[in-house]
Order: structure tokens, then C-alpha cells, then sequence
């Protein structure tokens, strides 16, 4: 499992899905947090709206998935037992990005 600063975060955050029709999927646990081992978060195009749409998937049976117009309504929701992925952000180990080893999809985000 990997470590990225939240400002690396932030500009993988940044990417236009719009203008390049994809998405940004993070597989990631929370250190030392049995709720949130192997969550999801991550940035997609509204079907509808058109629009870019930050998301969390928290737990498998889907009770904890969350939606969010901005990057600063997504990070500073206290989605994680009254905290938000920014005040916890030391504690995110990231698994994968894209379904991709992090340290190369990196390269391909902040390059």
C-alpha cells in the first residue's frame, strides 16, 4: 500500500473527466480502521448532468456511498465516524488507482 500527499491527491482530483470522457477510481484502506478496509472513492461523469461528480463507496453492502458536486464538499464531508478524508488524510493507504499500480498511475496523473 501506498502514501501520496493530499496535494498529490488534490491533482489527481483535478483531472478533467469531462474533457476526457473517464474516471478516477482509488482503492484504499483506512490505517487502523476495520470499517473502511478496501473503500472506494473517486471522480466521474454525472450521466445526466454531464458534470464531474466526486463519490465514495465506504462499504461493501453499499449503506455507505456518497456523492458530492466539489472536491472541497467530498473532502471535507465527515463521512469517516464524524471525520472527513481531509482531517484523516495520514491515515489513507491507497491500493490502487485506476486499478493500477499507484506509483506508475501517478506518473500518468502528475507526470
Amino acid at each position: 500500500m501506498d502514501k501520496i500527499s493530499f496535494d498529490e491527491f488534490r491533482r489527481i482530483m483535478a483531472y478533467d473527466v469531462v474533457k476526457n470522457q473517464n474516471c478516477i477510481e482509488v482503492w484504499f484502506d483506512v490505517d487502523n480502521c476495520p470499517d473502511y478496509q478496501e473503500s472506494w472513492l473517486g471522480k466521474m461523469v454525472d450521466k445526466e448532468t454531464k458534470e464531474p461528480v466526486y463519490w465514495f463507496g465506504l462499504v461493501e453492502d453499499g449503506s455507505q456511498a456518497y456523492d458530492y458536486d466539489s472536491f472541497e464538499e467530498f473532502v471535507d464531508a465527515k463521512v469517516f465516524h464524524n471525520k472527513s478524508l481531509r482531517e484523516i488524510w495520514d491515515s489513507v493507504s491507497l491500493i490502487s488507482i485506476d486499478g493500477c499500480n499507484v506509483p506508475e498511475r501517478l506518473l500518468d496523473y502528475l507526470g
